[in-house]
Formats: structure tokens, sequence, C-alpha cells
């Protein structure tokens, strides 16, 4: 957390020993130790707090594609029903002109054609 080197902190020590005093020097050092931690559980807490910030940005960020994304198949799903639906609506619409054609053309027109003249079997029996 600090960049103090060794050399650095043993000047530091000797310079409160000589100002705060043998007697109150672990009172001091306790206290700081308490102080250090409490520090070090704050910057460990926000800096939780900051990654799970930037987690939840990214799931909002994800949400947002993926229902953009679901949006887009949604619509290419209608565009393609309703193309196909129509389609289905002229082919149908043929089928029934066709049918409606074929019951107004005259009888005549839909005989299946008469069998060739021929001799009748009953002719051929006598």
């Amino acid at each position: 957390m600090f960049d103090i080197a060794f050399s650095e902190m043993l000047i530091i020590a000797v310079i409160a020993l000589v100002v705060i005093g043998p007697e109150k020097l672990p009172k001091v050092a306790k206290t700081v130790g308490h102080l250090l931690g409490k520090a070090q559980r704050y910057v460990s807490d926000v800096k939780s707090e900051i990654n799970r910030e930037m987690e939840i940005d990214e799931l909002r960020k994800l949400q947002a594609e993926m229902q953009t994304a679901a949006r887009k198949v949604e619509s290419d799903v209608q565009t393609t029903l309703r193309d196909t639906e129509t389609d289905l609506n002229k082919s149908v619409k043929s089928i029934e002109d066709d049918i409606a054609e074929l019951e107004n053309t005259p009888a005549a027109e839909n005989k299946a054609p008469e069998q060739p003249a021929g001799p009748s079997p009953k002719a051929e029996a006598k």
C-alpha cells in the first residue's frame, strides 16, 4: 500500500520512539495498526464495489445487445411469415380461380372422348 523501504521504516520507528516515548509506543503502534487495517478493508471494499459496478455495466450492455438481437430475429421472422402468407394467399387464390374456371366451363368440354367406333362385344358373340 505504501512504498516505504525498510531503512525508512527504521528511521520512522526511531523518531517515534524518541517523540512518543517507550511507555506510549505500544499503544500508539496498536492504534496505528488498527487504523491501517480499517483503511485496507475500506480500500478493498471500494475496489470490490467498483468491480461489481463494472460487471453490472457489462451485463447491462450484454443484455441490451441480446435484446437488440432478439428484436432483429423477431422482425426477420415476422417479415418471412408475412412473405410466406402472401405467397400462400396468392397460390390459394390462383387455385380457387382455376377451380371456378373449371366449374364454369360447359359440360361438353369436360366429357372424356368417346371410344372409337368398332365392333361391339355383343356383335362379336353372335
